[in-house]
């Protein structure tokens, strides 16, 4: 067990300076932490926009929103009050220059860190967490982090709370497209935040068109005000009528309605770790990631994964065109999957 000193930590601060999805998988590590600590206080920082997926964490007692502006006044004072919170252990899971600098700044006896591009960062923690070259489901490398230190860790699973008035709005938004409480309906998440995660408008339609004439369930498209564009092209190619809430939900309130679906069917992207977080099957559309990595996390959900010999990659521009990743990911294997979910719902995660 971690000690400073003979004093276990008092206060802990835990930072993840990504996205919807990494935050949210990164929520094992708060529930050990508890289990080490229960008496210290526990913060984290996460970027403006992501904290839903910690606001109502049980194990955590405040969260912080990193300060974005670029003002250098204004990013000097929010460090200074980081400093001023006195914290004794950071473990900085964004394996990120910003973040690691914060790490530093908050003058942490103990700061623990990730420092896979080997570069200067590594200077700014007391330790760095070494990651073998293999694919490892994020989960276990955040978890890598508290190993490093000696802190006992178990197997564990994303923790996503949501409140009794998100169970409200979901339920109210589902009567809004007539699906009843308890009855079987699919959720789709056409949208990703780079288009070359995204597989195409046409196939989702023709998916949709599967799920509803086919399989008669019906389908509900989800996502935020982004997925806009996309979620119009599908309606427009859907002949069977389909039922949408892009832009109705908050992210609490997506998480609530996730759980009430049957599946859930997406691109890599946050929604599908919500879904995963809130116990619904999945089927993961998987292009420049690899999903033994970044993988819907739990048991009966599906991914599908070319693992083609340019990923992983994250360019400005996909040079393959028609041949890209996402694009590879046909309609005829993706159809027979959902249909076997649905039927007789998988107890094993599954990579095609």
């Amino acid at each position: 067990m971690l000690t400073l000193g003979t004093v276990a930590p008092d206060r802990i601060l835990v930072i993840k300076l990504r996205y919807l999805g990494d935050v949210l998988l990164s929520t094992p590590v708060l529930a050990a932490l508890r289990a080490a600590f229960p008496k210290a206080r526990l913060s984290m920082l996460v970027n403006l926009g992501t904290e839903a997926m910690v606001t109502e964490n049980p194990h955590l007692d405040e969260v912080l929103i990193a300060e974005r502006d670029r003002s250098p006044r204004r990013q000097l004072r929010f460090a200074a009050a980081l400093r001023r919170r006195r914290f004794d252990l950071v473990l900085d899971l964004t394996d990120g220059d910003r973040s690691a600098i914060l790490s530093r700044l908050t003058g942490a006896a103990i700061r623990v860190g990730f420092n896979r591009e080997g570069r200067w960062r590594g200077r700014l923690y007391t330790h760095v967490v070494p990651v073998q070259e293999q694919p490892i489901p994020m989960i276990r490398q955040h978890l890598m982090a508290l190993e490093v230190l000696g802190i006992p860790v178990a197997p564990s699973l994303p923790v996503l709370r949501v409140r009794k008035s998100d169970e409200a709005a979901a339920g109210t938004a589902l009567a809004a497209i007539a699906i009843a409480p308890g009855e079987r309906f699919v959720a789709v998440h056409p949208g990703a935040r780079w288009w070359f995660k995204s597989w195409p408008a046409e196939r989702f339609a023709g998916l949709v068109e599967f799920i509803q004439g086919k399989l008669g369930l019906k389908v509900v498209l989800l996502g935020g005000d982004q997925e806009q564009g996309i979620a119009q092209a599908i309606l427009e190619q859907v002949e069977t009528g389909c039922r949408s809430l892009v832009g109705r939900l908050g992210l609490l309130e997506l998480a609530a309605l996730l759980r009430q679906a049957t599946l859930f069917v997406g691109n890599d992207n946050g929604p599908m770790h919500i879904a995963a977080a809130m116990g619904t099957p999945v089927v993961g559309l998987f292009g420049p990631a690899d999903p033994r990595v970044w993988g819907p996390a739990g048991q009966g959900h599906a991914t599908i994964y070319k693992g083609i010999d340019c990923r992983p990659c994250f360019p400005s521009g996909c040079r393959r065109g028609e041949e890209n990743c996402m694009r590879l990911i046909t309609l005829d294997e993706v159809l027979p999957l959902v249909e076997r979910m649905l039927e007789q719902p998988s107890t094993r995660t599954e990579i095609l």
